[in-house]
């Protein structure tokens, strides 16, 4: 039997919660890598698989970009320049503000993002067989539900991270 308090165990498990979710985070983009490349793409970095999967979700400013992935909006900036070059994303006039650009997918961008929700599903289709639908499920409801502020409501110095 286990002599520890739930107290005392608290920061264990705070610490395996968080390599679990760094896991799963790379389990996903590295099944989505393989998949992307499988469908004739050029493997992405995974700043920029979390820059195309934002654009996906609607995130279409580079300061907006930058905010969400916690980085300087200048290293946002070179990655869609790195994409744009590379044909994937097309920065166009904000029509509500001239100062700003919107980032686009181009054509190649949309087969592109098309083959990587394909590999997306499919890889959860896979992590469904191997770990069950009600795990998933139950795991999907958990990462869906809003865990409110962030414990201690400030943030570490320098980081311009936020929660969505």
């Amino acid at each position: 039997m286990d002599n520890q308090t739930p107290d005392a165990q608290t920061p264990q498990h705070a610490e395996v919660l968080m390599r679990g979710l760094l896991r799963a985070y790379y389990w996903m983009d590295e099944s989505l890598q393989n998949g992307l490349e499988n469908a004739g793409f050029r493997p992405r970095t995974r700043t920029q698989t979390m820059i195309l999967i934002n654009i996906s979700n609607g995130v279409a400013r580079a300061a907006e970009l930058a905010r969400v992935l916690g980085v300087s909006r200048q290293a946002i900036q070179q990655q869609i320049n790195d994409l744009e070059q590379d044909g994937i994303v097309t920065q166009i006039p904000d029509p509500t503000d001239k100062r700003a650009n919107r980032i686009v997918f181009s054509e190649e961008g949309a087969r592109l993002i098309s083959a990587a929700l394909e590999t997306l599903r499919e890889a959860e289709q896979v992590l469904a067989m191997r770990i069950g639908y009600d795990s998933l499920d139950q795991m999907r409801r958990a990462l869906s539900t809003d865990w409110g502020g962030i414990v201690g409501n400030k943030r570490a110095p320098g980081r311009k991270r936020t929660v969505l």
